[in-house]
């Protein structure tokens, strides 16, 4: 389909698009770089949930460090990425997009090889921040490459799909964890160590995703924030207050280890939230294509309280085996669909800068939540779940009632 003039090309050798890439999918069908990228994101993301359930542990009982400094690491993990995604979601609107994703895949397997010679936990903080860092350089730009790839028709399912994939990784990847921790004699290095082959993997079949033509500003300098919808802001807005009450999952996982669950425990546990995230994802953005992606994430916003307030107020192992599938289904009602949803609301030029800001914001947000409910914690941390559950209730109810404001259609 053609989409205008060819803009003006830029710098580094980014190709002068004829047209806005492929053709937007008018057949509902997902393409072959839709397979390609969630691909490459199940083989990251089984290396990064080899080692995800295993980092509580290894940071509070192998290094001995507190309940708070978890938090300070994973939130300033996340947060000091955030600059990187916003950055680099600007670079995928002026250049070619699979070099960032595949340095992004790259910086992330050096991440998780720091981690596993970590012999504190200020080295453990470098290896998280190397490798947050590498998924704020990959994100954006792989978000824009499926954001192109599809139409309103079909961009739900398209991201469900992919959040499908990569959280399938994150099924398999505690497993391959789990089954390995008898044979490395209950030891968590070894895990840390073998975490890397399937990181390795994905760095190299980033190279059968194949570079598109899109859509370039038509100067570097142009952009403006002004230049994005006001329906756009309003978004980020909700996103932001939301994301302050969203602290780190590794705080779930040590409310879980509190609640009297052992290692073997949590990872079972964190693999059934992981599959009913990985089930859910792609017919909840399917769902999204045919009504309302404000609606769908409105709902999912509940579902998050009801299980944030579950975690604060529950004292029985038992509650944890059905509030953690109970997470994985509010993460796939609202992870694909906000980025679907931002990925409407902008022109084709500006995509990858506005998924990048919404990765940004997430990211920013993610920090704030990480210390703040890391410091009060308090030996249970059922005042930050109680909190937040009822903040993040409050904001659905305003999300579902917003329609005019957000105006999503």
């Amino acid at each position: 389909m053609t989409m205008g003039s060819p803009l003006d090309p830029v710098a580094d050798g980014a190709p002068t698009p004829s047209r806005a890439g492929p053709p937007e999918g008018s057949s509902g069908r997902l393409s072959r770089n839709i397979y390609a990228v969630s691909l490459v994101s199940f083989f990251q993301d089984a290396a990064s949930e080899i080692l995800y359930p295993v980092l509580p542990f290894f940071v509070t009982g192998v290094l001995g460090a507190p309940p708070a400094v978890l938090g300070l690491i994973e939130g300033l993990a996340d947060g000091t990425a955030s600059a990187m995604k916003a950055g680099s979601g600007r670079l995928a609107d002026l250049r070619r997009r699979r070099p960032l994703v595949a340095a992004g895949y790259g910086v992330s397997a050096f991440g998780k090889l720091l981690l596993a010679a970590a012999g504190g936990w200020p080295m453990v903080l470098a290896a998280r921040v190397t490798d947050r860092t590498g998924k704020g350089l990959r994100g954006p730009p792989r978000d824009a490459i499926i954001a192109d790839e599809t139409n309103p028709a079909n961009r739900g399912r398209a991201f469900g799909f992919h959040r499908a994939a990569d959280t399938a990784g994150a099924v398999v990847g505690p497993l391959i964890g789990l089954g390995l921790y008898d044979l490395v004699g209950h030891r968590f290095r070894p895990l840390l160590w073998i975490a890397l082959i399937p990181a390795v993997i994905s760095v190299g079949l980033v190279f059968l995703i194949r570079e598109r033509p899109h859509l370039h500003p038509a100067s570097e300098w142009s952009f403006s924030i002004r230049g994005l919808p006001r329906r756009y802001w309003r978004l980020m807005g909700m996103i932001a207050v939301f994301g302050v009450a969203n602290f780190p999952d590794t705080l779930l996982l040590l409310r879980a280890k509190d609640l009297g669950l052992g290692f073997s425990g949590v990872v079972i546990v964190y693999v059934l939230y992981n599959l009913s995230y990985a089930l859910l994802s792609y017919p909840a953005g399917a769902v999204s294509d045919r009504i309302s992606r404000r609606v769908v994430f409105a709902v999912g916003l509940v579902v998050f309280s009801a299980t944030y307030l579950g975690f604060g107020l529950s004292a029985s192992t038992l509650w944890v085996w059905l509030l953690l599938p109970l997470y994985g289904a509010y993460a796939a009602l609202t992870d694909g669909v906000s980025r679907a949803w931002v990925a409407d609301l902008v022109p084709p030029e500006q995509r990858g800068t506005a998924l990048g800001i919404h990765a940004g914001v997430s990211g920013v947000a993610l920090l704030i939540a990480g210390v703040w409910a890391g410091l009060a914690w308090n030996h249970t941390g059922r005042v930050p779940f109680i909190a937040s559950g009822i903040v993040v209730v409050i904001l659905a109810v305003v999300l579902l009632a917003g329609r005019r404001f957000f105006d999503d259609v």
